[in-house]
């Protein structure tokens, strides 16, 4: 009897499920350094603990983006070991600071599953909740993935999930309790630009590229503990549908809103994630670039919030705004399309 662990297939989901995903991770400084060298990551609360007490905070906490990722690496094994393809992200709420020393476990709730028409494949939707070591949610987001079927010809029980909220209700949005933005330093944060700069509609080209080299994006998929198999394993890839490796689509949302600085330095704490879709395959080589679209601003109070549509391409610069064309498809070089919230200090 085997005691190696192949994985979920879609016959193996049930709605309702609950589980409880393996190897606690205790995030540290190190972490968050090496974060910011596979991604560029340069937004000043994560990069300062000076700069982050000035803005009422115990310390710098840890990335948004390197939490979600850490949670979801969890997830992987028992989730999408086995996936086609992660197919989007809805209802995302970052519900408290994550600093170095704390330590992420998570647990998903299987909300619904549908087998395809094809009978080889199905969809599964979770949400995952990721908890501190004090049992206090830090993270919580609903997600698809299209999973490969075991056999063929096992049953599977359809049970459609009920739709995931379009959008994130400001009144969800959860600031830091002791944020305090009055001895904010737009110099030292890298722009002028605050709550009441940035209009509704308004488009921003954030100009710099970066090209994903291949051992970079295995780090930091590594890094996760994302051990999904078209990251990694180069041999079991060539009958796969790309052919190669697939870069972790996680690493081109951080990469893309490491991006984002150049335009959008002040908006600093992600608080929720809308949508997303990975459109388009990203591959080692690829060059990315970015720009995002101000879809809507809230009044938090203590600070404003921005709604944002990020939207990455690789190979093309975006200066374009290449986006969807008129009859509603993706441009080919899109590769991203992630609508989140973030904070940033008013005047």
């Amino acid at each position: 009897m085997t005691k190696s662990n192949p994985g979920n297939f879609l016959e193996d989901f049930r709605q309702g499920d609950v589980i409880n995903h393996a190897t606690p991770r205790t995030l540290s400084e190190a972490d968050a350094a090496l974060n910011i060298a596979l991604t560029g990551a340069r937004h000043a609360m994560f990069s300062a603990d000076s700069f982050a007490q000035n803005c009422g905070l115990p310390g710098a906490p840890i990335d948004p983006l390197l939490v979600f990722h850490t949670v979801f690496g969890k997830t992987v094994p028992d989730i999408s070991l086995n996936a086609v393809a992660n197919l989007g992200y809805a209802e995302g709420r970052f519900l408290a600071p994550v600093y170095p020393g704390d330590t992420l476990n998570a647990v998903s709730e299987v909300l619904g599953v549908k087998q395809n028409s094809n009978g080889k494949t199905g969809v599964v939707t979770v949400r995952t909740t990721g908890f501190n070591q004090e049992e206090v949610p830090v993270l919580s987001y609903v997600r698809w993935v299209m999973v490969n079927k075991r056999d063929e010809s096992a049953p599977v029980t359809d049970a459609p999930p009920k739709t995931p909220a379009a959008l994130v209700s400001s009144s969800e949005l959860v600031l830091p309790p002791a944020l305090d933005f009055s001895g904010y330093d737009d110099g030292l944060a890298g722009s002028p630009y605050r709550y009441q700069d940035y209009e509704i509609g308004e488009k921003i080209d954030h100009v710099d590229g970066m090209t994903v080299e291949e051992a970079e994006h295995q780090i930091a998929t590594r890094l996760y503990q994302n051990t999904a198999k078209v990251h990694f394993d180069a041999f079991g890839q060539q009958g796969s549908r790309f052919g190669k490796r697939l870069i972790y689509g996680g690493v081109t949302i951080s990469i893309a809103r490491a991006l984002s600085f150049n335009g959008l330095a002040n908006a600093q704490l992600m608080l929720g994630i809308n949508g997303g879709r990975h459109v388009n395959p990203l591959f080692a080589g690829d060059t990315l670039y970015a720009w995002s679209e101000v879809l809507d601003k809230e009044d938090l109070g203590e600070a404003g919030a921005l709604r944002l549509r990020l939207v990455a391409l690789k190979n093309k610069p975006a200066k374009d705004f290449a986006f969807k064309g008129e009859d509603g498809a993706y441009d080919e070089n899109v590769v991203l399309d992630f609508d989140y919230w973030a904070a940033i200090p008013k005047r």
